[in-house]
C-alpha cells in the first residue's frame, strides 16, 4: 500500500513539473536581463532562498522567484511569496473556482452594481444585453452603445494580458463581427487624466492595485503600480508596458519603472517624461474604491484591480482579476506584502 501511495505522489508531482519548469525558465531569462544592472546573487543569498523554499514553503522548486526578488531588493527577505507558489498553492485555496468569475466580464453589474465600472452592455450567448441585462436587437444595441460616446471598447471573456480587446466607433461597429469575437463586455472609452496623457496619449494608463481579504473579513491594499503603454499601443499590453511601483501611503511613483524584461528605465521611452517625484492624483480614492468593491466579493480573497482616472479625476474600474493575478512585481519591489496572510501554511 505504501508503494502505491508513493507512486501516486510521484505522479502528481510530475504532472506539476511543466508549470514549475516554465516559471524556472522565466526566472532564468529575467536574471539574465537584470544581473548586468544589479550583479549576481551571492552564494549566501542563494542558500537563504533555497533554505526558505525548502523549510518554509516545502520544496526547492519555489526558490527561483526568490532569486529574482533578492536580486531586485539586494537582500533576502523572509515572507516573500514566490509567483509559482502563489499560483499552485495559494490561489486554489483562497480563490478557487470563484476567482474565475472575474473572467466572465458581463457579470460585473451583478457582482458590484458600481458606477465606477464603465460598462455599457454585453454580448453573451447570442444576445445583446444592456447593463441591466435587458435584451436588445443589434440595431437598438448599437444606438444604445453610441448614444453618449463616440468610441467603445469590447473586452472578450478570453482577454488576457491586453489580448482580446477591440475598439469600435459607430461606423466600424458591426453586429456580425462582434458575434465572431465571442462573449464579452462593452465599455465606454475613457478620456484619461491629463497626467497620464503626458506619458502615453494613445493608450489609457492603468493603475494595478492588489487587494486581499484577511480572515476577519477586512480588505486592504497590498501593492500597486502604474502601467503605461508603448508609443504605438492603443491599449496597455503586458509585453510592451512599463510598470512603475506606486507608494501605497503617498501615491508617489518610484524613480524607476520596469520593462517587460524587468530592466529599468527612469522615464517613458516615447515621451521621455520622468517618473521621479510624480504623485498619482486621488490615489487614496482609488484604494478606497477597490477595497470597498472587494468586500462585495470577499470569497475571492485576493484580487488584482485595473483602474484609471478620467479627465475629471474620477476613478474608473476597468476590470478585476481573480485568477492568478500577478504578484511578482509588487513582491519584488514592495514586498513581502502578504506576511499577515500566513499563506505559507498552504505548503
Amino acid at each position: 500500500m505504501e508503494n502505491i501511495v508513493k507512486k501516486a505522489v510521484r505522479i502528481a508531482r510530475n504532472k506539476e513539473l511543466p508549470y514549475h519548469e516554465a516559471h524556472a525558465y522565466q526566472v532564468r531569462q529575467i536574471l539574465k536581463n537584470i544581473e548586468p544592472e544589479r550583479g549576481p546573487l551571492s552564494k549566501q543569498m542563494i542558500r537563504e532562498c533555497d533554505d526558505y523554499a525548502l523549510d518554509i514553503l516545502g520544496d526547492k522548486k519555489y526558490a527561483p522567484w526568490l532569486y529574482v526578488y533578492s536580486t531586485m531588493a539586494g537582500q533576502f527577505k523572509r515572507g516573500w511569496i514566490p509567483d509559482n507558489f502563489y499560483g499552485s498553492q495559494v490561489v486554489p485555496k483562497i480563490n478557487g473556482h470563484y476567482g474565475a468569475c472575474a473572467s466572465l466580464k458581463p457579470l460585473n453589474s451583478i457582482f458590484f452594481q458600481a458606477k465606477e465600472f464603465p460598462d455599457l452592455g454585453s454580448f453573451v450567448n447570442g444576445l445583446f444585453l444592456d447593463r441591466s441585462y435587458r435584451v436588445h436587437s443589434p440595431k437598438d444595441f448599437k444606438d444604445l452603445l453610441f448614444s453618449d460616446c463616440n468610441l467603445v471598447i469590447f473586452k472578450s471573456d478570453r482577454s488576457f494580458k491586453g489580448h482580446g480587446i477591440h475598439l469600435f466607433d459607430k461606423i466600424s461597429f458591426n453586429a456580425v463581427d462582434v458575434e465572431y469575437l465571442g462573449n464579452g463586455v462593452f465599455q465606454r472609452y475613457v478620456d484619461q487624466h491629463p497626467l497620464f496623457n503626458e506619458y502615453t496619449p494613445k493608450s489609457v494608463a492603468t493603475i494595478r492595485i492588489t487587494t486581499a481579504v484577511d480572515d476577519e473579513g477586512k480588505a486592504s491594499a497590498k501593492g500597486s503600480y502604474l502601467r503605461l503603454g508603448s508609443e504605438h499601443d492603443t491599449h496597455v499590453q503586458s509585453a510592451t508596458a512599463i510598470a512603475i511601483p506606486i507608494d501605497l501611503v503617498t501615491g508617489v511613483l518610484s524613480n524607476v519603472g520596469y520593462t517587460g524584461s524587468w530592466t529599468t528605465t527612469r522615464s517613458h521611452p516615447a515621451s521621455d517624461k520622468s517618473f521621479a517625484n510624480v504623485k498619482i492624483p486621488d490615489f487614496k480614492k482609488c484604494i478606497d474604491v477597490v477595497t470597498s468593491l472587494h468586500l462585495k466579493v470577499p470569497f475571492v480573497r485576493c484580487i488584482g484591480w485595473d483602474v484609471t482616472l478620467d479627465k475629471e479625476g474620477e476613478v474608473v474600474v476597468l476590470e478585476w482579476n481573480g485568477g492568478h493575478n500577478g504578484i511578482k512585481l509588487t513582491e519584488a519591489t514592495q514586498g513581502p506584502a502578504f506576511v499577515d496572510m500566513e499563506w505559507e501554511k498552504f505548503r
